[in-house]
């Protein structure tokens, strides 16, 4: 009678492997993988699951293991329906991995050598932050702005949690630098936490690490020093918001709430428009061809965005389309946006 190609499919798609899958369409599309492979087609001579990869034609168990001993050790990424960049990924979390482990493992006491030990080390790069460090916000000139103003409120939410951030900050380098020194006074209640904190922050930064207090309180990234680059750059454009005015690009990434941005410009537009009902208004966005730098003037309504980035994809901007990532490039960042409200009712 045959085979009977229903029930491998089953065995395989349901049982054996769909077993295992928790997710309806990966489920899915593990059954749709079975449907196309496994029937009487699969023993035709032109077959092959991928270039390379067909079912041999051997007389003996020995000619099998022949055939199985010149497949490749490691598949690429193409085996699997994936772009060849996924193979960069998964090397590149790898090697993150391992050196991660090689970090966590050093030894954390001070150096014994000839070199810079480590609290000097620390020392003089919680001299260069504080030098760098911007200074805490005036909260008077949101009051001249107009603190009942939507964009105004988020303002002012986005300058509270920055503010912080510097503050814990600015706390964090002094008591290192007094630790380091060992002129800092602390009282009995706080000296556990703190000194623990401190410690953290010690190792931490000599690894180019960011302290988790500081962590906690802000935004994750790969390095200290990307973290702190980010600081003056998030603090740059609140700074320039109160001091000259609304910007004609904002770069949302480098909010706290950037959903709260949104909400906040819908809530503008529905204000502009009396006869909108703010339960009825959607956001839309527009991908402009033009980069940040192109931008001359704010949009009429709404806000132009910038900062936004695909992974997995490329971005064709003649045509204004998604297309295939480019080989060895893993992001690629959108022009600017053109975000929107519109009235559905």
């Amino acid at each position: 009678q045959g085979i009977s190609w229903n029930t491998v499919r089953y065995m395989i798609g349901e049982v054996q492997y769909g077993g295992r899958v928790t997710d309806d369409y990966d489920k899915r599309l593990l059954n749709c993988f079975a449907r196309v492979w496994f029937n009487e087609n699969m023993f035709d001579s032109t077959f092959c699951f991928y270039t390379g990869y067909k079912i041999p034609v051997c007389k003996t168990l020995e000619q099998y293991f022949e055939y199985i001993q010149l497949l490749p050790a490691m598949d690429s990424p193409e085996v699997f329906g994936l772009h060849p960049n996924a193979d960069i990924t998964y090397q590149r979390n790898t090697s993150a991995d391992v050196l991660d482990t090689i970090t966590n493992i050093q030894p954390k006491e001070s150096g014994t050598g000839s070199g810079e030990t480590r609290e000097a080390v620390v020392y003089r790069l919680a001299e260069d932050m504080l030098e760098k460090l911007p200074p805490d916000y005036v909260k008077s000139r949101l009051v001249k702005m107009g603190h009942l103003n939507s964009m105004n409120i988020f303002l002012r939410q986005e300058i509270d949690r920055m503010q912080k951030v510097i503050t814990i900050v600015r706390n964090t380098l002094n008591d290192l630098r007094l630790a380091i020194e060992g002129t800092i006074v602390m009282s009995e209640a706080s000296k556990a936490n703190l000194l623990q904190n401190l410690r953290d922050a010690l190792d931490n930064m000599y690894d180019a690490r960011i302290p988790q207090v500081w962590r906690r309180a802000s935004w994750d990234s790969s390095t200290l020093g990307f973290w702190f680059t980010e600081l003056l750059e998030r603090n740059a454009q609140l700074s320039t918001w109160i001091f000259e005015g609304r910007p004609k690009v904002f770069w949302i990434t480098g909010f706290f709430n950037p959903q709260g941005f949104l909400t906040a410009m819908k809530q503008e537009a529905t204000r502009a428009h009396k006869d909108w009902a703010l339960d009825k208004v959607e956001i839309h966005n527009e991908v402009l061809k033009q980069t940040r730098e192109e931008i001359t003037a704010s949009p009429s309504e709404g806000v132009y965005i910038y900062g936004l980035y695909l992974e997995g994809a490329g971005w064709d901007r003649r045509r204004s389309i998604l297309v295939e990532s480019t080989p060895k490039v893993l992001f690629v960042q959108l022009p600017v946006l053109h975000m929107f409200a519109v009235d559905s009712s």
